[in-house]
């Protein structure tokens, strides 16, 4: 079968890598991909927003499936367009991918059908906001806008002073398609957690807990970003497992199907561990970047089985993946002034020198080739994922590799899975 991927980032690169290796497969192509898909795939000269373009290509090609990586595309209805021709394509709808195009919704949703998340507020105007603000007593707020904004539109703000600015910089990042609407959330605390699951609106099939690293700087300090590193498995307990399932995923698919809004992909639930239990922080319509480069560093299973599956709603007739037990730690090395402006076109050195193999491997992201140089052209440049028989040799793996690399102004955080080595949530 022909396969096409959607999307040029690392989330892309892996799913590309995992694609590939499956003995159902003849050819991979990714639209428009990168270096690294280019080794594993055939790259098309085609925007990932380009959604009439995209779907000409899947007819003319007889795609079999196309699998959309990023938000965008899903969020503006390629999924309706590809069935309006009769291809199979794996993702939600445009009314299911509101999920994730519209905080507010979102928000509401879990209301209206008592999904546990925080207390939250939605405001039409900025000027409303801020006038909230003025009456409310000091202290942490989390400041969202509505609309997409690749992860750059939450601010987590320690007092009113951050959130009148925080106001601003949200509806500036906004990618288009929004609402307008400026969402405040109750400050929660507690460990965070990725929980992406597999679902074609009737059967659910959870991949293996993760746990992402937003902030750009140590400590979880910093600006949000999309995503600067991810340790998985998250060691759960048992009651904590059963939690988010029962009073996350399950109550969030059923919802959608009561709001005639059937899902069918990946659902990520974004989660904070509280001690009152799992609560939503936030819902993707589609896989996790980084969370996918390691869990399909771990997925032990054909991948491409499952989204046939899903695409086409018979979820419950495949069996559910089979993972490596050890450990795996996704390191994100990004521009300078990432999450701000970077410079691009800058060279890369030294990724030929890692040694990747089953247990170790580079998922390029921001890249392009300038001739016969590998340069970058993006915030999040590439990553390192490794594998490790516990956290600490996983980690070693992923930054011994990363040491070998440099270009001007590069950075990662340096510590990547260190509180997962001694915290139990």
């Amino acid at each position: 079968m022909k396969v096409l991927v959607v999307g040029q980032g690392g989330r892309e690169h892996a799913l590309a890598w995992k694609i590939h290796q499956s003995p159902l497969v003849d050819r991979v192509f990714v639209a428009p991909g990168n270096p690294g898909t280019a080794a594993v795939g055939e790259n098309v000269d085609c925007a990932a927003t380009d959604l009439q373009g995209l779907v000409s290509f899947a007819v003319d090609n007889e795609i079999d499936l196309t699998v959309v990586g990023p938000e965008a595309p899903l969020c503006e209805g390629i999924v309706d367009l590809f069935r309006e021709r009769g291809r199979l394509c794996l993702g939600p709808d445009k009314d299911a991918a509101e999920i994730e195009g519209s905080k507010r919704f979102a928000r509401e949703l879990c209301e209206k059908h008592r999904i546990p998340g925080p207390s939250f507020w939605v405001f039409e105007s900025p000027a409303m906001a801020r006038s909230f603000l003025e009456n409310r007593p000091d202290g942490p707020i989390v400041v969202k806008a509505s609309g997409l904004a690749a992860g750059k539109g939450v601010v987590v703000c320690k007092d009113n002073e951050e959130a009148r600015k925080a106001v601003t910089h949200c509806l500036e990042q906004v990618q288009g398609g929004g609402d307008g609407s400026i969402v405040f959330e109750e400050f929660l605390e507690g460990p965070e957690v990725s929980l992406i699951t597999l679902t074609d609106g009737e059967t659910i099939v959870p991949l293996e807990p993760a746990r992402d690293h937003k902030p750009v700087g140590e400590g979880d300090t910093g600006p949000n970003t999309g995503g600067m590193g991810v340790v998985t498995p998250v060691t759960l307990m048992p009651r904590v497992s059963q939690q988010m399932e029962t009073q996350i995923v399950l109550p969030t698919v059923h919802a959608m199907n009561r709001e005639k809004r059937r899902f069918r992909g990946f659902l990520y639930a974004g989660l904070m561990l509280t001690q009152q239990g799992p609560r939503v922080i936030e819902f993707n319509c589609r896989l996790g970047d980084p969370e996918t480069q390691p869990l399909l560093l771990r997925m032990k299973s054909d991948i491409v089985p499952l989204l046939v599956a899903t695409a086409e709603g018979k979820l419950n007739t495949v069996d559910a993946p089979e993972w490596d037990p050890r450990v795996a730690v996704c390191v994100v090395a990004c521009s300078g002034g990432y999450p701000g402006s970077y410079k691009k076109g800058v060279p890369i050195f030294g990724l030929d020198r890692i040694d990747a193999g089953p247990d170790l491997q580079v998922f390029h992201a921001g890249t392009r080739l300038a001739g016969r140089d590998l340069v970058t052209s993006g915030g999040r440049v590439f990553s390192v994922t490794a594998l490790g028989a516990d956290i600490n040799t996983a980690r070693q793996r992923a930054y011994d590799a990363l040491e070998k690399v440099e270009f001007e102004g590069m950075h990662y955080r340096k510590d990547i899975g260190i509180t997962a080595a001694t915290s139990r949530a």
